[in-house]
């Protein structure tokens, strides 16, 4: 597994110093038109992937859940996902409960993130608590597990930032570069000319580089989402749990809110869509979501990686595997088992209804609603900021004095 781990880490960090020296380029022609000095552009590029990778390191996660509008949770908000996450950090040897955090959405996606898997969260939105059974939600906190187990988070916070940086400097190094040419900056006839072609050349690379740099950091994405799904179906032991989640969150139709183009490839599927559309097959930040299912539903004779690596060949009918030979032989065979309670003790699993309940009762409580319970049997969700002093019940009529 560390083979694996170290190859993927090796040909991130490669991508990653791409992504710079494209910071660095846009750096430079912005340094180039406006002071006359390439170096002095290197400089405010080099600073600004400084602080930037530093913020990234030590408050990237922070950064993403806050603007994820992520809130933490206890064992006691929500029972049912802290035995599912305690179940994947064992099955996946993970040294630390990861912290978890609810996102209020009723779109149904999923994000790890952290600097190391000491200090990792993973973060689900609401819509997923209410729609997915055991099983399937199994599979997506096991492949979210996975990518703190593969040291995926912190690659991903730090690109994230960076292909932010790109995206800032040149979004004004064009509006600076569009105001001066308005300007009409005067010099001599020779080195008009050389400053024409510095400004076009400057302006194309500038509106071109956010663009490879996307590209870039969905290359990175792509390729870990394949190993998360086999690592999933590992921990598991079941891929029809992940491939069945899968299928109900390409088929969602909500689009989650909070999500922004630098975060995107975080998240388990692709966080846009058309309004009112299901998820796109085509999906630039993940491989298609068919094509994920079907991987995982021919892994028919076990739940290693080597039955994925077998089905993910038979998918793309290529002699290529995703998964190293090393690492195959590393984790060994891992038999397949089938669908189970939703609790150890046999417990039956709850209805979708029960489900939403559960998951609405412990939002009531992270935005601090007070809780009234009617004598008839309601209970009645107060809001923090309710003004009066008395509340009626809308069954019974009983009035009841609000705390």
């Amino acid at each position: 597994m560390w083979e694996q781990i170290r190859s993927n880490q090796i040909r991130s960090v490669v991508l990653v110093i791409g992504m710079g020296v494209l910071l660095l380029t846009v750096g430079f022609f912005i340094g180039l038109s406006f002071f006359d000095s390439g170096t002095v552009g290197l400089v405010i590029a080099l600073v600004l992937w400084a602080v930037l990778n530093l913020i990234g390191y030590f408050q990237g996660d922070s950064i993403l859940l806050t603007l994820s509008r992520a809130k933490k949770i206890s064992r006691d908000d929500h029972p049912r996902l802290f035995n599912v996450v305690e179940e994947m950090k064992i099955a996946s040897g993970l040294e630390k409960m990861p912290d978890i955090y609810i996102i209020d959405d009723p779109a149904l996606n999923a994000f790890a993130t952290g600097r190391d898997p000491s200090r990792a969260s993973v973060a689900i939105t609401s819509g997923l608590l209410d729609r997915l059974n055991r099983d399937e939600l199994q599979g997506v906190i096991a492949h979210e597990i996975s990518h703190i187990k593969n040291r995926d988070v912190l690659l991903m916070a730090l690109t994230a930032i960076l292909l932010g940086s790109i995206v800032m400097l040149a979004w004004y190094g064009t509006r600076m570069l569009f105001f001066s040419s308005i300007g009409g900056r005067r010099s001599s006839s020779g080195g008009g000319q050389a400053q024409i072609i510095i400004l076009v050349v400057g302006l194309v690379f500038i509106i071109l580089a956010p663009i490879f740099a996307q590209f870039i950091y969905f290359a990175i994405s792509r390729k870990r989402e394949y190993l998360a799904d086999a690592s999933s179906a590992l921990y598991t032991r079941y891929p029809e749990g992940l491939a069945s989640a899968l299928e109900k969150l390409g088929a969602s139709t909500g689009q989650l809110k909070t999500a922004n183009k630098a975060t995107a490839p975080m998240y388990i599927i692709n966080p846009f869509r058309k309004k009112g559309m299901a998820a796109s097959n085509l999906s630039a930040t993940h491989p298609p979501l068919k094509e994920r299912v079907r991987i995982l539903r021919s892994m028919a004779g076990g739940a290693s990686f080597s039955q994925y690596d077998q089905a993910y060949r038979q998918v793309h009918k290529t002699q290529t595997g995703m998964i190293s030979a090393t690492t195959i032989a590393a984790v060994g065979a891992a038999s397949l088992r089938g669908a189970k309670a939703e609790e150890p003790t046999q417990v039956k699993e709850p209805s979708h209804v029960e489900r939403t309940r559960e998951t609405a009762d412990m939002l009531y409580r992270l935005n601090k609603y007070k809780t009234i319970t009617c004598a008839c049997g309601t209970k009645l969700k107060v809001p923090p900021r309710f003004k009066d002093n008395t509340i009626r019940c809308p069954h019974c009529g009983r009035v009841h004095r609000v705390k």
